[in-house]
């Protein structure tokens, strides 16, 4: 039996404080249901770094991955794009 394929987003880190943790900003961009414009959505998730190497401002890959603490529910696949 094959595993379902994980949900994956693309985001910016905008804190790496915590401990082989960093949270990643989403943004997305969302039609309104009723008025049919488009809107900005941002949505902030944690992500688990094993190796604590992304920082701020970093584009990383985040992956959806089974519960590993009370808020943490995605970890960071790769690095996309280092900060300048």
């Amino acid at each position: 039996m094959e595993r379902a394929s994980r949900k994956a987003r693309v985001g910016i880190v905008v804190s790496d404080s915590s401990d082989k943790t960093v949270t990643v900003e989403v943004r997305d961009q969302k039609r309104h249901a009723r008025y049919g414009k488009t809107i900005p959505v941002r949505k902030k998730y944690y992500a688990h770094d094993e190796t604590n190497d992304a920082n701020v401002g970093d584009t990383v890959r985040i992956v959806e991955t089974r519960p590993l603490s009370k808020s943490k529910r995605w970890r960071v696949e790769e690095v996309v794009e280092r900060a300048r």
